[in-house]
């Protein structure tokens, strides 16, 4: 037992000490604390702070949100919401109740893809694959397009509506992908690497209609991000609407607001290329007419300059050489005149073979082709099958117990248990046997045994 003397030396505390102390020590040892759990017993009092319970599947704890914090959240608090707190830790001392005390909230899925966007962004900024520098011009008249997108999206349905009225004749080659889930990502770059590959086209589409962050998050992936950097064929991003930023528009050489402006940015005007011809055909008449006119006017000027030179003999040689330059100037105005004639000819005939039907038409002809070289093959494959079926029966036939009965041999069997007799041990005297032959069958009894 301590003596009263020693009592009187001991560090005894009060409850407003201990909560004190302790609400002390949590504040100084969590700083700030980071935590993630679900919304409940949410209270909202008309002081206009925050009360709620955020728990996991084992436990819970307390959380106090002052509202000075509140004003500055951009979503309604709910009850079951998942969601990431910032905090300090404390203790609300009047009842010693463990709580948080909230300086941060926001929605778990939204919040934690914003910060891994933030901090990819910060990541491929860094490294340099957003400048400028690494950007590749968009074709001004493209041969093929390339498009990376679902095939049934509305994406691929507004880019094609658009094609079809700019320039119709424009071939396009369609990339099929997921463009959300979890295999999204590794569709998009597989697209992107086998369209490198083949260099089939020179201009390269990716896109898809809008939706949420966590819908268009594969436009996201640092993977994607690298293959289109990788990329030698020049890409357009055009991910949902034209609020919605993702890291493949910082990438790509170009980023438009909707998968139509891509479709916009991609293709020629034809109207403009045609306006554009007629104009060069203008200017081409102009400059003939204009260059008429001056050798009509030197002409005019040098058979004055003759008619001023009177001696007959100079008159003559003159009069031949006007001939011979009047010929020459026709020749060269003719071969000029044809020469743009064949180049605007040319012209033409380069857009009007990109007009599908000649594509259309080459493909039916080799699914003809294909078709007739299928029957041959089906043909040849059935007569093979025919001749190993007829082989395997003659096969068959020639390991029959029946053929072997043809050649003379007999079966002898045990009545009535139907056992098949290989040896004389089998039997005894009075056993009833029966012998199958080649054709027929008959009864025996055993007399006697050798």
């Amino acid at each position: 037992m301590n003596s009263p003397a020693t009592s009187t030396h001991r560090n005894i505390l009060t409850v407003s000490q201990l909560n004190r102390t302790t609400s002390q020590l949590l504040a100084d040892h969590f700083l700030s604390v980071l935590v993630e759990g679900e919304i409940s017993n949410l209270s909202t009092p008309s002081s206009g702070h925050l009360y709620f319970s955020l728990k996991d599947a084992n436990a819970q704890v307390r959380c106090a949100m002052f509202k000075t914090q509140r004003r500055r959240l951009g979503f309604k608090p709910e009850n079951g919401k998942q969601v990431v707190i910032k905090a300090q830790v404390s203790l609300y001392e009047p009842r010693g109740d463990f709580q948080l005390i909230v300086e941060n909230l926001e929605e778990a899925g939204d919040g934690a893809l914003r910060r891994a966007f933030e901090a990819l962004k910060r990541k491929l900024s860094e490294e340099g694959l957003f400048d400028s520098a690494h950007k590749k011009a968009i074709p001004v008249l493209p041969h093929t397009l390339g498009i990376i997108t679902s095939p049934t999206g509305a994406a691929i349905r507004d880019i094609l509506t658009v094609l079809k009225r700019r320039f119709s004749a424009l071939p396009v080659i369609i990339y099929p992908v997921a463009v959300q889930g979890a295999n999204a990502k590794y569709e998009i770059t597989k697209a992107i690497t086998l369209a490198n590959e083949h260099q089939l086209c020179d201009v390269i589409i990716l896109g898809r209609g809008g939706g949420s962050l966590e819908d268009l998050w594969a436009f996201n992936e640092e993977i994607v991000a690298r293959a289109i950097f990788a990329s030698t064929i020049p890409i357009i991003s055009a991910v949902g609407h034209e609020t919605d930023i993702t890291i493949a528009d910082f990438v790509a050489d170009y980023r438009a607001a909707t998968p139509s402006a891509a479709a916009e940015q991609a293709s020629p005007d034809q109207q403009e290329w045609l306006t554009r011809f007629e104009q060069l055909e203008a200017y081409l008449r102009q400059q003939i007419q204009r260059k008429l006119v001056q050798n009509q006017q030197a002409l005019a000027w040098l058979t004055k300059r003759l008619q001023q030179q009177h001696p007959g003999q100079k008159l003559h040689r003159n009069s031949q050489r006007l001939d011979e330059l009047e010929v020459r100037l026709k020749q060269a105005l003719l071969t000029k005149l044809h020469r743009n004639q064949s180049l605007i000819e040319a012209k033409s005939a380069q857009l009007w073979q990109h007009n599908p039907r000649i594509k259309l038409n080459q493909y039916l002809q080799k699914q003809d082709f294909l078709y007739k070289r299928l029957l041959t093959v089906m043909q040849h494959k059935l007569l093979t099958l025919n001749q190993n079926l007829s082989n395997a029966s003659q096969t068959l036939h020639a390991v029959s117990p029946l053929a072997t009965l043809n050649r003379g041999y007999a079966l002898v069997i045990k009545q009535p248990s139907g056992q098949l007799i290989r040896s004389t041990e089998q039997l005894k005297p009075d056993d009833l046997i029966e012998t199958r032959l080649a054709e027929g069958r008959f009864i025996s009894q055993i007399k006697s045994l050798n």
